[in-house]
């Protein structure tokens, strides 16, 4: 019954504008009334729950994507972070360089990933909920391997001991699920996040539990799973 309620709640947000402004809004007004400073983990460190109505936060995995990456980005100075993917300029004022090949927004290059060049290196590189796109989404011609294409050229704008960061919902994109699954992604840390309510709330968990990971936009709205890659250049 539970689920029969929670897909009808998500599925009639999705067939119109309306009511998908309508939904947010209510779910928005239900969280910060009823759950506020809701607290999730990662790494040893206590997050809050983001809450906010754009692109269905408090549907999805940006729930937990949001305060991780904000609290990493605001520890270095804005001109030496470069976000792939325009995803924090909708919830904070921003003044980092920010890398989207679609999205037309104030100070966004509309570039390629893997023909960016940049001025200089980066400390710092984030990317959320983005990277399983390239190679496989919109216009592109059907290109898997550009994914680790992608993370290649990344990996080249870091400064020395730079840092690049980056979230992928595990079942998106067939290919880097796959790659997840076999521990193929070059990476210095793999964490990973599961989603236990319908209430969207995280767990960190360890690597064995992917096992029985559902599709995605199955058991829940978007991403159950989320994997996030830390690499660090030497």
């Amino acid at each position: 019954m539970r689920d029969k309620i929670y897909w009808s709640i998500i599925n009639l947000s999705r067939s119109s504008p309306l009511f998908r402004s309508f939904i947010d809004y209510i779910a928005l007004f239900f969280y910060k009334t009823f759950r506020p400073r809701m607290l999730f983990k990662f790494k040893g460190e206590t997050y809050e729950y983001f809450y906010h109505p754009y692109n269905r936060t408090l549907a999805s995995e940006r729930i937990v994507e949001i305060p991780i990456a904000k609290r990493l980005v605001d520890q270095y100075p804005p001109d030496r972070v470069l976000e792939v993917g325009n995803v924090l300029s909708h919830y904070f004022p921003v003044t980092h360089d920010i890398l989207d090949k679609y999205e037309q927004f104030p100070g966004v290059t509309n570039q390629d990933i893997v023909e960016f060049k940049p001025l200089h290196k980066y400390d710092l590189i984030i990317s959320i909920s983005t990277l399983e796109h390239v190679g496989k989404d919109y216009s592109e011609p059907n290109n898997p391997k550009k994914f680790l294409e992608a993370l290649s050229c990344l990996k080249k704008m870091l400064s020395k001991k730079g840092v690049l960061l980056f979230t992928l919902p595990v079942s998106f994109n067939p290919y880097v699920r796959k790659l997840i699954y076999a521990k193929k992604i070059p990476v210095t840390h793999s964490y990973f996040l599961k989603r236990t309510s319908h209430l969207n709330e995280w767990k960190e968990i360890n690597f064995p539990q992917l096992d029985k990971a559902s599709a995605y936009d199955s058991r829940y709205a978007n991403a159950d799973y989320l994997f996030i890659g830390k690499l660090v250049k030497k």
